[in-house]
């Protein structure tokens, strides 16, 4: 008999097993888990507080990939773009631009 895991997402008709789904999820975390100290890292240099920054990607990043995992039934891990986040630190801030004001524009 099937559990319930197995037939929510799938498992025997996308021809995988739990066991490897579960290793493909740690190696997916562990090949994302750099953005949850670099990103705040690159925000702290726009003055914004360390730590805020790390609690709060930490959440967004996990509450969207458990979202996308349950809902959408999709086996992506999402995160906060890195680009994006340079950008809004190195040139809107580094140009002069108070972060709290420039967070507002985006």
């Amino acid at each position: 008999m099937r559990s319930l895991i197995e037939k929510y997402f799938n498992i025997h008709i996308n021809n995988t097993t739990i066991s490897t789904e579960i290793r493909a999820g740690v190696a997916t975390f562990l090949t994302m888990g750099y953005i949850i100290v670099v990103n705040p890292l690159i925000l702290k240099d726009a003055g914004m507080p360390f730590h805020a920054v790390l609690f709060a990607t930490s959440m967004v990043s996990c509450i969207s990939s458990v979202l996308m995992g349950l809902v959408a039934n999709l086996p992506f891990a999402l995160a906060p773009g890195m680009g994006l986040n340079a950008f809004f630190t190195y040139t809107l801030v580094g140009g002069g631009t108070p972060w709290q004001v420039a967070l507002g524009g985006f």
